[in-house]
């Protein structure tokens, strides 16, 4: 398959979406755009946009959109709009990026944190925001989740400690979360892209806007499946866990198609002040706990980044 095919299929995946174009532009804000300061011009979006064939009227509709919920902010400058990430949205994007890019969690040694929920007016927002930590509903007002997530916080309700031997635990996890779907949707990422992995590194080396728009699509499609996965400890998920995998084959086709894409960055991103600011050296740390990943902050930073800071 070249990589011609692949971007023509993954094209194809993307049209038969409904409200794909605003879903793409938080995709790319938060891959592409935040490490380098978090605005950029329309235009820019709309070069990415029309390379994706989709039309610039849908592209400034989504954009307005995101904008009138709070997501960007828009501002003019002469003729030209710019789109900025919002105050609201940057501990968003955090939590997305680290639940995407960050390390996976380790050293679990059987424990859990029990959530009781109190009845009252805020429950169903304690529920939502517990499940947005990674929190399954282990019954009626109770949520569960490994000790190694973040503890909730204590208005939340009564909060409990509990352990479990290996496998209750693993047979507690399989029944509070949706394993086998999850497990199912990685498969799909893996039978995607593992084939088409030669395709990819081919688009690293040719184009910088196709290596931009894979990498776009390849986080697209990724981060989809990951932000809904709870991210629990190996000792409690079913072996072999396909989502190890879909996580090492995506760091490795990420950091061959970095450098010409954030070429085409360079070359083509504005913002307000002119061109788009180099991106942040953590961009490169990205997915470090895997092999052949950067390992720090100045780690494996490809010349023209060192370059410019």
């Amino acid at each position: 398959m070249s990589h011609r095919t692949l971007l023509g299929t993954l094209l194809a995946r993307l049209k038969s979406e409904p409200s794909r174009t605003g879903s793409v532009i938080i995709t790319v804000y938060g891959d592409a755009i935040v490490p380098r300061g978090g605005s950029v011009w329309l235009g820019t979006l709309l070069a990415l946009f029309r390379a994706l064939d989709i039309a610039d009227g849908v592209v400034r509709t989504a954009a307005s959109r995101l904008a009138a919920d709070g997501w960007l902010e828009r501002r003019r400058v002469g003729r030209k709009s710019f789109y900025r990430l919002a105050k609201r949205g940057e501990a968003t994007f955090a939590e997305a990026t680290a639940h995407i890019y960050g390390p996976r969690p380790q050293n679990w040694r059987g424990g859990f944190h029990l959530a009781v929920l109190l009845n009252g007016p805020e429950r169903d927002a304690r529920r939502a925001a517990l499940e947005a930590l990674g929190y399954g509903t282990l019954a009626p007002g109770v949520m569960i989740a490994p000790d190694t997530m973040p503890s909730p916080e204590a208005s939340a309700g009564y909060h409990l400690l509990a352990r479990a031997e290996t496998k209750a635990a693993q047979e507690l996890a399989g029944r509070v979360w949706p394993l086998a779907r999850m497990a199912e949707r990685y498969r799909s990422f893996l039978e995607m892209f593992g084939p088409a992995e030669a395709a990819i590194r081919e688009a690293a080396q040719s184009a910088e806007l196709e290596a931009m728009l894979m990498r776009i699509l390849l986080i697209h499609e990724y981060r989809r499946i990951v932000l809904r996965d709870p991210l629990l400890p190996e000792a409690l998920l079913p072996q072999p866990w396909p989502g190890r995998t879909a996580r090492t084959l995506c760091a490795r086709l990420y950091h061959a198609l970095l450098p010409a894409s954030e070429a085409w960055l360079d070359a083509h991103g504005l913002t307000e002040d002119g061109p788009l600011p180099p991106p942040t050296p953590l961009l490169f740390s990205r997915f470090s706990d895997e092999a052949g990943a950067a390992t720090g902050p100045a780690a494996g930073l490809p010349d023209y980044v060192t370059k410019k800071s």
